[in-house]
């Protein structure tokens, strides 16, 4: 009987290496079973996304050339999200690098903004 154990293919309590994913093992009646590793599923593509219409309100606004911010709705709620974006085959898409604030942050924040510039202000001087 062979076993698969980690890459290793143990026979008799002898190791060897298996260099293919397929691999034979046999039960006790001396029947042989071909083992082939699963296929991969094809990734199915994104559908394209409706064109925004022009009696729609702005919801993204640019801070400089590869950072935006964006308002959205996200599972009933909405987000405003500041984020960097990469340029992937001509299309600037979303980066991992960026902030999705909830609508009670964001309020927060803009609280925040006078001590903020009064802060930087004292700091430059």
């Amino acid at each position: 009987m062979r076993v698969l154990i980690g890459g290793m293919s143990q026979a008799f309590g002898k190791k060897r290496k298996v260099t293919s994913p397929e691999f034979v093992s046999s039960d006790e009646d001396g029947e042989k079973d071909v083992h082939e590793p699963k296929k991969k599923k094809e990734k199915k593509q994104p559908e394209a996304k409706p064109a925004k219409r022009k009696d729609e309100p702005q919801l993204e606004f640019d801070l400089d050339k590869k950072r935006k911010i964006r308002i959205s709705e996200f599972r009933g709620k909405w987000r405003v999200d500041i984020r960097e974006y990469y340029e992937n085959e001509g299309e600037l898409k979303p980066g991992r690098k960026g902030i999705s604030l909830s609508l009670e942050q964001w309020e927060r924040l803009l609280s925040l903004v006078p001590d903020i510039t009064e802060s930087l202000q004292s700091v430059n001087s």
